[in-house]
């Protein structure tokens, strides 16, 4: 809805001849939940492969690499992440499943050996090292198994 009153807004504003110039927060871009898959492919049955099956997927669409280090995700249950030393380029999106792997650049593992999402709703929330809250996103289905944040 707000995306809709803004490009409205924008058509009224040329109409009427005026300039609009986007804020500095929409034309620096954000950090932001983009994706959570809640709800690993088979049975739950808390192997590995099917730990990782599960994730969530943070997005930097600012024009600069961020430094993420001790930024958290939490889910409704106060399940936490906390990034290492870790920078998340301009324009990238990093992975961060709940199981055990090798970390790379594109892809992190909590370490854990139980499920985070629930497979029917939760909220993921991303704040900064100083506890500063920057986006969350939550879902209610159990007719999909991921959404698009």
């Amino acid at each position: 809805m707000l995306r809709t009153r803004s490009v409205v807004a924008a058509a009224a504003a040329a109409a009427a001849g005026l300039l609009l110039l986007p804020s500095p927060a929409q034309a620096a871009g954000s950090v932001h939940v983009y994706k959570i898959y809640y709800d690993s492919p088979g049975s739950d049955t808390r192997s590995n492969t099917s730990l990782n099956g599960e994730y969530v997927q943070i997005r930097n669409t600012t024009s600069a690499a961020v430094s993420l280090k001790g930024w958290t995700v939490t889910d409704a249950s106060n399940h936490k992440y906390t990034f290492g030393t870790f920078t998340l380029g301009k324009g990238k999106t990093v992975t961060i499943r709940t199981g055990r792997s090798t970390n790379t650049s594109a892809t992190l593992y909590q370490g854990r050996g139980a499920y985070v999402w629930n497979n029917d709703r939760d909220t993921a929330t991303l704040r900064t090292s100083s506890g500063r809250w920057v986006d969350n996103c939550s879902y209610n289905s159990t007719r999909v198994d991921y959404t698009m944040c």
